[in-house]
Order: C-alpha cells, then structure tokens, then sequence
C-alpha cells in the first residue's frame, strides 16, 4: 500500500502547495504527474509480480476514502486560487489549472472507479460524489449497468472499434452512455423512488453552487473546465483501454463471455500505483469486484500496451499516429483464437 499512497498523495501535497506559495510548487505539480511520472515508468522495470488474488487488503478502502476527500479539498483549494488570488501569476494559474484537471482526471477517477465497485454504501456514495463533482455523476450508473455488461460490443458506447480515431469517439460515446445510463436505470428502478439521474444533476448544481460560493461566476466556470478536461480524460482511458478489441459472436447468437482478451494493459511501475492499477484492466472487468492491490497480470493471456497509460492516451489525441501504433496490434488479437 506505500506505493499507492506515495505516488498518489505526493501530487495531492504538490498541488496545495502550489496554491498556496505558487512559484516553483505549480511547476512540480505538474511535472510530476507528466514528465516524472513518464520518465519514472521508462526507467524502472515493469511490475509484472502479483499479489494474493484473494487478500482484501482493507487499508485500501482507508487510502480510497482519505483520497475522495483530498479530491475535494484540492478542488475547493484550487478553484478560490484561480478565481481570487493576485499572489499568483497568469502563468502560474494556467499551469495549476493542468496540473488540477490531470490529477482529477487521472486520480480522482480511477478513484471514484474504485469506490462504484466496493460493496458498501459509504464508500459507493463517496465515488459518486466525485463523478458528480466533475460534472459526470451518470457514469457510477453507465460504467457498471453498461460497460461491464456490453463491453466489447457495440452495444458499448465506449468501447472504440478499430479504425475509430478520439474525436470522432469522444461526443458519441459522452451523448451513448449518459442514454445507455439513463436506460439501464429506468429498468433497474421501475418507477420507484429518486431517479439516480436526478441525483447527478443536483449533486453538481451543487458543486457549481460551492465554486460560485469560492470565486463567484469565475469560480464555478473554472471549476466546469475542471471537470470537462477530467471527463476528457475518462473517455481517453477507455479509448485506450478497449480500443478494437471486440467479443466473438458464439453459435447461439450471443456474444463470448467477457475475457482478459477484451481489454488492453500496462504494467508500468508509478502510473500504474499513481492510477490505483486502473492499467491491470483485464483483471478488473473479469472480477471487478477485487481490490484494487490484488489486480492481476497474466502476461501472454493478455493484451498489452507498449507505453504507460497516460503516454497512450496523447497518443490517442492523434489519431494518424494512434492507427500506426495500435491497428497492428489489434489485428493480432483479431486473428488469435
């Protein structure tokens, strides 16, 4: 768990420094969550070794908790930084204001991920919080009720086929899963109670009532560009992570049990802890219920990507060059049997 916590909460420190002091702080925050993180899963060996399948490491609920409230108290921090403060220079809240959308996008989401999938309620609501704080409550609904059960498929909005670039994926699969959410929940529910949809929509009113309450009509728009970049960020990991993997259609009209074969990895050292081993992702969609720490690897049994997630997911933003990386590595697990 030492990893976690370190690779996580180093930029959480980073951050609030940074709004706080600016100068060199909002240059090490964002640095470390790019240049240091690339160069660290560069330089160091993959993380291929596997903990227990079967631990439950309950310190990992502890840290998942302790890192929803620093989302808030980063956003919160940050946010009356950009919209009040004259301490800081134009530059200095720019690169805050990456350095913020990439830690909410790429830690706050894998951890509100993780809080959807544990099995107690506090926990679950925490993770919706977070969705609803960057503006995308409806995915705790779209991600389990739709993606778990269609990816693969295309009755999966956000499950890429090949030959689809970023741009052309990102409005569809934003407008396919807010539809496929909403769906999957009329179903579930059956009338009864507060629609979940409902929920969302309150809880980030909300949000933008506290940014608004921070900074005013500044405050709740920075706080809106937040979590745009960070949903942009959620639609590129699974871009990147399902991207032309597709499930076979069997004899009996139905598609191919959901296998390590359907989604795309990376072992890499410090994204993957700064990630929560959101990039062991085969091992999460055959048994999402599994802690976080106790993902595993499979080698050969899975697909892999030849640079860390985050590294894949810029490359996805150019199209041209993401066909000339991935195309031939999608056509060989086409073929395999």
């Amino acid at each position: 768990m030492l990893r976690f916590t370190v690779a996580t909460f180093g930029i959480v420190a980073l951050l609030l420094m940074g709004a706080v002091f600016g100068g060199l702080w909002v240059w090490a925050a964002l640095l470390y969550i790019t240049v240091f993180a690339y160069a660290i899963d560069r330089l160091s060996p993959y993380v291929m070794a596997n903990a227990d399948p079967e631990s439950e490491f309950p310190a990992s609920d502890t840290l998942s908790a302790a890192l929803a409230v620093a989302h808030f108290v980063v956003l919160g921090v940050v946010v009356f930084t950009l919209a009040q403060s004259t301490q800081h220079s134009t530059l200095e809240k720019i690169v805050l204001f990456f350095a913020t959308s990439l830690f909410a996008g790429q830690i706050g989401h894998p951890n509100a991920h993780e809080l959807i999938h544990r099995s107690t309620r506090p926990l679950r609501r925490l993770g919706k919080a977070i969705y609803m704080s960057i503006l995308m409550g409806h995915h705790a609904s779209a991600h389990p009720l739709v993606h778990h059960v269609h990816v693969g498929t295309s009755k999966d909005p956000v499950s890429a086929p090949k030959g689809r670039g970023f741009w052309r994926f990102f409005g569809r699969a934003w407008i396919g899963s807010f539809r496929a959410g909403y769906a999957a929940e009329n179903k579930r529910r059956k009338g009864q109670g507060l629609h979940p949809y409902v929920m969302y929509q309150f809880g980030g009113a909300a949000c933008l009532l506290a940014a608004f309450a921070l900074g005013g009509i500044k405050g709740a728009l920075i706080w809106a560009l937040i979590g745009l970049y960070a949903q942009l960020q959620i639609f590129l990991s699974d871009y990147v992570q399902h991207y032309g993997l597709r499930r076979k259609m069997l004899a009996n009209d139905k598609f191919e049990p959901v296998g390590p074969q359907h989604s795309w990895n990376t072992p890499h050292r410090f994204s993957s802890a700064m990630m929560l081993n959101a990039p062991r992702h085969s091992d999460h969609h055959t048994h999402p219920g599994r802690n976080y720490p106790s993902l595993q690897l499979l080698g050969d049994d899975m697909p892999m990507l030849p640079y860390s997630l985050p590294m894949m997911a810029v490359i996805a933003l150019m199209p041209p060059l993401w066909r000339r990386v991935m195309d031939g590595r999608v056509a060989q697990w086409e073929t395999s049997p």
